[in-house]
């Protein structure tokens, strides 16, 4: 499955786990675990909680997801 097929939800970290998972409160009020994208490992973006992100959800499992951007606080 690549990462056209996944489907895009905003969310808000609210707790970064261990082994790089992150807790994501979405913004239709789930809380899933998500971890992050490839890009945002090789780019060494950071995510702290509070962060607004783009989660990408598989139509699989809906309480595990893959954050693809983070976003700024203002946008």
């Amino acid at each position: 499955m690549g990462r056209d097929d996944l489907a895009r939800v905003d969310g808000v970290v609210t707790a970064v786990l261990g082994g790089g998972n992150y807790s994501i409160d979405l913004s239709n009020g789930h809380q899933i675990t998500a971890r992050l994208s490839g890009r945002l490992r090789k780019f060494h973006i950071k995510v702290i909680p509070g962060d607004p992100v783009t989660v990408g959800l598989s139509p699989y499992d809906l309480t595990h997801g893959l954050i693809m951007t983070r976003r700024r606080l203002g946008q």
